[in-house]
Formats: structure tokens, sequence, C-alpha cells
């Protein structure tokens, strides 16, 4: 698959899931071949109009549906998408269902399209989607823009360029003994305390880098210049 930036994990993928919600969407040609292949594509809510635009049938259509035209909903029941809608008085967001879908469905690399926009509410809960207890043993990754969003438990592997930039920040506590390669800035067995910046704009100084945690969950935005 031709994943870019994409970050590579040492368990090989069984199935692919492509998420697809309601925010900010910039299709590249990368994002055209990772929905292509695609085992499975879900759409959270409004996601669908997405799906339509770009000439994507989503197997599933996840939510309250209130940003979901009736019409829509038709169009794409009558081409097969299974739809499992939800009272609006739901305790999860939209893109949340579709994510627990997506698990449901057996998917173990998943990739988050349409998660961050102009709601910054929306954005904060869906970039905090990727520290569920469900996902630790998943590629889960948000694709937004240029920039690649994932949390690391344990250790993960980095694909970029020399000076494309990294930033590693706490998230849901203190998170120690962090290890790194083929970054700018090493961490030796360190701690990121959670609530401060230290992490933002490390960078590669290889094509590939390495993150291991001792404990603890570090969120990693990868940026490519």
């Amino acid at each position: 698959m031709h994943t870019d930036h994409f970050v590579r994990f040492a368990r090989p993928a069984l199935r692919i899931a492509v998420i697809l919600a309601h925010g900010d969407l910039t299709v590249t040609p990368a994002i055209e071949d990772l929905v292509r292949q695609a085992d499975l594509i879900v759409a959270a809510d409004g996601g669908v109009l997405h799906a339509l635009a770009h000439g994507w049938q989503p197997h599933l259509l996840v939510g309250d549906l209130d940003s979901t035209p009736p019409e829509v909903r038709r169009q794409v029941e009558e081409r097969g998408t299974r739809v499992l809608q939800y009272s609006p008085y739901k305790d999860e967001t939209d893109t949340e269902l579709a994510l627990r879908a997506a698990l449901a469905e057996g998917a173990n690399e998943i990739y988050l399209l349409g998660v961050i926009g102009d709601r910054l509410d929306h954005s904060l809960a869906n970039i905090l989607l990727l520290a569920l207890p469900e996902t630790a043993q998943v590629r889960v990754m948000i694709l937004a823009g240029r920039q690649r969003i994932l949390a690391i438990r344990g250790q993960a592997e980095l694909e970029g360029r020399e000076g494309d930039l990294v930033s590693l920040l706490p998230i849901g506590g203190d998170v120690t003994g962090i290890w790194t390669t083929g970054l700018g800035y090493p961490l030796r067995g360190e701690t990121l305390p959670f609530g401060t910046p230290r992490g933002v704009s490390n960078f590669f100084t290889a094509p590939k880098a390495t993150v291991r945690v001792g404990s603890g969950i570090l969120l990693a935005i990868i940026t490519p210049l």
C-alpha cells in the first residue's frame, strides 16, 4: 500500500478500515490509494457526504444521522450500504461509534479521515479517541491534511524524510522511560510530564525513527515539510 508518511508497525495488517467523518478532508493520491485498498469504509454520519463527493461507496453508515439527508441515506442504502442508526441522546460521538464499528468488524488497521475541523471540541475529542483502551492492539491513525497523528504505546517505528517534524505529547498522564532513535532531540529513558510542551517540534534525522515508551501513552504528530 502506498502510504507516504504513514507509520509502519511491527505486525502485519490483516484488515484495513477507513473512517470518514464530517470535518475537513483533503484528498491526495495517497488518500485515494488508501480508500481504494480498504477492506471496510465506514461513514460517520455526515462523512457519507465526503464519500459520495469522491465516488466512494461506504460499507457502513453509522451515527444519529442528523447530518445525513434522507435522500442520501436512501441512495447509499440502495447501493448496499448497511446503516446503523443511533439515538441523538447517545453518550458516544458519531466518530467513536464508527471506530467501534470498525473494531467490531475485525479491522486491525484503521485510518480516520475528516475528523479535524472548525469545531475544536470535536477535533480534540476525535484525537483523544486514539487513547481508547480498545485500540491498544490495533493500528489507528488520523490523517489530517499533511499531518499524521497516532498514539504510541510500547514502541512504534515512524517514517518520514530528514527534517520532517515530529511532536511527541503525553496524554492521560506522565509518560516515562522514553527512548528514541532517528530524531534530532533524542530522549534517553526520560519522562515527558503531562501538560508540558517539551516534545513539540522534534525532527527526523533519518528516514526512520523509533520511539519506545516505558509507561503511558504518547501522541505523535508527524508534519512533513
